[in-house]
C-alpha cells in the first residue's frame, strides 16, 4: 500500500510525463505539416522557412524526447491521429485553392497559434520542474517568433 506522499508523487509525476507527451506530439504533428506544406510552396523563399520549421520542431521533439527519458518514461515515437487529419483536411483545402502560399500560410498561423496556446496554457497551469520549465518557455518563445514570422511572410503574400 503506498502512502500519500507517494501515491502523489506518483501522480506528479505521471502529470509531469503526460503534459511532456502531448508538447511531444504536437511538435512531431508540426513537423510533418511543415514538411507537407513545403512540399505544396511555390516560392523558394518561403519553402526554406518552412523547412527552417520543420527542423526546429524536429529538434523540439529531440529536446522533449531526451526529458522524458530522463523521467525514466518511453517517448511516443509519432504524431496523433488529430494530427494526421488536420494534414488530410489541409490536403482537401490545398486541392481546391490550388496550394498557393497565401492559404499554406493561413494554416501555418492556424498551428502556431494552437502550438502557442497549448504551450502557454501548459506554463501556466502546470507545475514543471525549473529545467524542464526553461526547455518549455524557449520552445514557447520561438513558437511566438514563428507566429510573429509567420503573419509577417502573409502581410508580403497579400501584397
Amino acid at each position: 500500500m503506498k502512502t500519500t506522499n507517494e501515491k502523489a508523487r506518483e501522480d506528479n509525476h505521471d502529470n509531469l510525463v503526460n503534459n511532456l507527451q502531448e508538447l511531444l506530439e504536437k511538435n512531431y504533428d508540426a513537423e510533418k505539416g511543415f514538411t507537407k506544406a513545403m512540399t505544396d510552396a511555390k516560392t523558394p523563399q518561403l519553402k526554406s522557412f518552412l523547412k527552417q520549421q520543420a527542423v526546429q520542431r524536429s529538434r523540439f521533439a529531440t529536446e522533449l524526447t531526451n526529458e522524458i527519458i530522463n523521467l525514466n518514461e518511453e517517448p511516443k515515437e509519432k504524431g496523433s491521429f488529430a494530427g494526421d487529419l488536420h494534414r488530410t483536411w489541409i490536403d482537401v483545402k490545398s486541392a481546391f485553392t490550388g496550394h498557393d502560399d497565401e492559404a499554406i500560410l493561413e494554416e501555418c498561423i492556424r498551428g502556431e497559434k494552437a502550438s502557442w496556446d497549448e504551450y502557454e496554457d501548459k506554463l501556466k497551469h502546470e507545475n514543471f520542474p525549473p529545467k524542464i520549465a526553461e526547455v518549455v518557455q524557449k520552445q514557447a518563445t520561438e513558437i511566438y517568433g514563428t507566429l510573429k514570422k509567420v503573419r509577417t511572410l502573409e502581410d508580403i503574400a497579400d501584397h
